[in-house]
């Protein structure tokens, strides 16, 4: 059983979005037939629009231009501000005010604009899935295109029609918090998530009721802070640029995104919402954007500490000149624009731009025509069984069995000891960025064991308080020893329930220790002590890769749940007892230690490559490995999985055309359960004029495999997939050998090669 729409693969991905419909992802290189028919479909629903656009634009004042560029939070948010009216109001769910100002804007301004609403949907609105970065671990674009789809529906119900996501910033910074929010350290998945949650929030038209406009962010390159500290700088080459933190945007762009978000970060010395290269060089002369970009949270403003502003107005000076069309919080485009103008440091035809760009938006949704929520609707909006019976699931397709051993899982005894500080939690089930969820709506990891009908001992082992500003004390300062001790002792097997509170991981929450927090290891300790053999598993909550070397010598069996949403319980105790087989796989390579860091499986090599044995080359003399903990890729099952008969349909390929064919067989052993692995295909250009990472994943398939039988993956490759960006920006693709691995992790061995003529 496939899951994927189509496996052929024109340069990111094909995704299943909507529906059953597979749209390809063009990330790189020339155009694609598929880019130009996605093209096409984008803009059917935008015809007339642009005279609509036009004629309201003629007869829009300076002032009233300059209000649409105006983007506000839900506090800053009054009749007078919808009277003028402004752009956008973000953070706003009550449906009621939505209504209340929505009336006033279109009933009481002159020109009867309405405002465009926003709001985070980033993994759910009340329906909560899990993090990001746990559906970027299924492999599965359904998954994705699942969460996004409920969210626009539920987002929409309130009267949202903007939701600032995806966040498809690829990080090799475990330390930054923000990870949660992304697909991980590899642009192609990262592509495959992007387009498959852009397609499904916005469908073929964003004006239908249950559809909103999504905002791809943070434009660029916000993932790779200097020192994994949010907000900080970002230094790297053009090359780097394109080929490692671009592609998702493209991707996502190329799905139909219409809005953007730029970033906070400098990448270059030019911070993100200043960035002229990136705003308008790329995104929308290059890639033919004809959206609008908002700035980030006082972004523009914040121009001034980076030093490229002496003030509140030359900020808007530099920002909207970058190609910034909206500001947020912030109000100096609109304090400042008629200065600006007048004295010709702001052209008119900028304003005009980013008005348009601002108008075309709200009339591809649909505003001028259904402006208002159905408040009795828009009140009932909260999980349903049939919302809950897609997260279920999908939470459980999104874990990583990292460690199995002493016969740990499935769990084969019904008497288990739930031990730790997230076994009887729902306020944490929910991640960070948690939307409007409830945590009365979660399901603990006690009471999913419980509905399994599982004979549970619960002790909290230690307590983990949730909480915004940082204090030691509050991290499992204490262990129970003798509740751990009475809860082992009557039980056969052991799950300790370990990892971060939803605070520890999301925007701001930098750490310096990535090990788990407070005297867990501590209780870990304990508990495999009183065990005394006994099989212990641990299950992680937490929004980012973690150290877990020291977990893992105690650990008989790891489960990585992520922070798995709502429907966590269920779906964690499904795994535990063998009700679903795990095959989700690693987005991020897992480092021994924070030292590692930065540690991915794409690096470019090196001249005197990593040798534990060898003195004289680049390694960490006290750790005894070149590899992490865990590879990206990488993820264990009930079944025992491999992959076979690599075969290529040729094995030359043309620079200017055609594609080589790909198979492999994915085989599950007679002795165990039906499941799920992930095929991966991997790329090498050993020779080229610029140093290309040692892998570079260009095709994956998640497929169901019965016990003792095979099943053949298929992929596509061409000369998209074999090219890369130079650092003058160009797209090349160049003669050569080039190696292909395919396996179910990138550790893959399987080999063979092409050549490009």
């Amino acid at each position: 059983m496939r899951r994927l729409g189509r496996p052929a693969m024109t340069i990111a991905a094909a995704v299943v979005a909507a529906g059953a419909m597979g749209v390809g992802v063009v990330t790189a290189g020339n155009r694609s037939n598929d880019e130009r028919a996605l093209r096409k479909t984008r803009s059917a629903p935008s015809r007339g629009v642009e005279g609509k656009v036009n004629a309201l634009l003629s007869k829009m004042t300076l002032d009233e231009k300059l209000n649409q560029l105006t983007l506000l939070a839900d506090w800053q948010a009054t009749p007078d501000e919808a009277r003028k009216p402004v752009g956008g109001v973000f953070s706003l769910t009550d449906p009621k005010k939505i209504n209340d100002l929505q009336h006033v804007a279109v009933e009481e301004s002159r020109l009867h604009i309405p405002i465009l609403f926003a709001f985070d949907t980033i993994h759910g609105y009340r329906t909560i899935f899990p993090i990001p970065l746990g559906t970027a671990s299924s492999f599965d674009p359904t998954v994705a295109s699942d969460d996004h789809r409920i969210g626009a529906m539920e987002s929409a119900a309130v009267g949202i029609k903007q939701i600032y996501s995806p966040m498809v910033d690829v990080s090799h910074e475990p330390r930054w918090g923000r990870s949660s929010e992304g697909s991980g350290e590899d642009p192609y998945l990262g592509a495959v998530m992007a387009a498959a949650r852009v397609k499904a929030a916005q469908g073929s038209d964003y004006s239908a009721p249950d559809k909103v406009v999504t905002s791809v962010k943070h434009f660029a390159a916000y993932g790779q802070p200097e020192g994994g500290r949010d907000y900080n700088t970002t230094d790297m080459s053009e090359a780097r640029l394109r080929n490692f933190y671009l592609p998702p945007f493209k991707a996502a762009i190329d799905a139909g995104a219409d809005t953007a978000m730029c970033s906070f970060n400098a990448i270059n010395g030019v911070p993100g919402c200043a960035n002229s290269h990136t705003e308008t060089n790329i995104l929308k002369k290059e890639w033919g954007f004809d959206g609008f970009i908002e700035g980030d949270y006082t972004a523009v403003d914040e121009l001034l500490r980076h030093g490229v502003a002496a003030d509140g107005c030359d900020a808007a000076r530099v920002a909207l000149n970058a190609g910034t069309d909206m500001e947020m919080v912030s109000t100096h485009y609109r304090e400042c624009g008629q200065q600006l103008v007048s004295s010709g440091a702001v052209s008119m035809a900028r304003i005009n731009d980013a008005v348009r760009r601002i108008l075309r938006v709200k009339f591809r949704a649909g505003l001028f025509d259904h402006p208002y929520v159905d408040q009795a609707a828009a009140n009932q909006v909260k999980p349903t069984d049939a919302t809950r019976a897609v997260a279920r699931p999908d939470a459980a397709r999104s874990m990583v069995l990292l460690k199995n051993g002493n016969d740990a899982l499935p769990l084969k005894d019904q008497s288990v000891a739930l031990i730790g500080p997230f076994g009887n939690d729902k306020h944490n089930m929910l991640g960070p960025w948690w939307g409007m969820g409830d945590e009365a709506d979660a399901v603990s990891v006690l009471t999913g064991l419980t509905d399994a009908g599982v004979n549970v001992t619960p002790t909290e082992g230690c307590h983990m308080e949730d909480q915004e500003l940082y204090d030691p004390a509050k991290e499992c300062p204490t262990v129970d020893t003798a509740g751990v001790t009475a809860a082992v002792a009557g039980a056969q097997q052991i799950v300790v329930a370990l990892g971060e509170t939803r605070s520890q991981s999301g925007e701001a929450e930098v750490r310096s220790n990535i090990e788990l927090p407070g005297k867990q290891q501590e209780l870990l300790n304990t508990v495999v002590d009183e065990a005394k053999g006994k099989p212990v598993t641990v299950v992680l909550f937490n929004g980012r890769p973690l150290d877990l070397t020291k977990v893992a010598d105690k650990a008989d069996a790891i489960l990585e749940a992520w922070f798995p949403g709502i429907e966590a319980g269920h779906s964690i105790a499904d795994v535990l007892t063998g009700k679903v087989n795990p095959g989700g796989k690693l987005p991020v390579s897992f480092p021994r230690s924070v030292g590692q860091v930065p540690i991915y499986y794409n690096h470019e090599p090196t001249g005197r490559p990593c040798d534990p044995g060898i003195r004289w080359n680049s390694r960490y003399r006290d750790i005894k490995s070149c590899s992490p903990l865990y590879p990206f890729g990488f993820g264990l099952s009930y079944s025992k999985f491999t992959v076979t008969d690599l075969t290529l349909s040729s094995h030359t390929l043309s620079r200017r055309g055609g594609s080589i064919t790909v198979t492999a067989k994915v085989n599950n052993a007679p002795a165990g359960p039906d499941g799920d692995d992930v095929a991966q295909l991997y790329i090498h250009d050993p020779v080229a004029s610029i140093s290309q990472p040692v892998r570079r994943l260009r095709g994956f398939e998640r497929v169901t495999v019965s016990a003792g039988q095979s099943t053949t993956v298929t992929w596509h490759l061409d000369r998209n997939d074999v090219g890369f960006y130079d650092n003058s920006g160009h797209f090349v693709v160049e003669p050569g050998t080039i190696e292909v691995y395919v396996g179910d992790s990138s550790d893959a061995d399987m080999k063979d090669t092409f050549t490009v003529q």
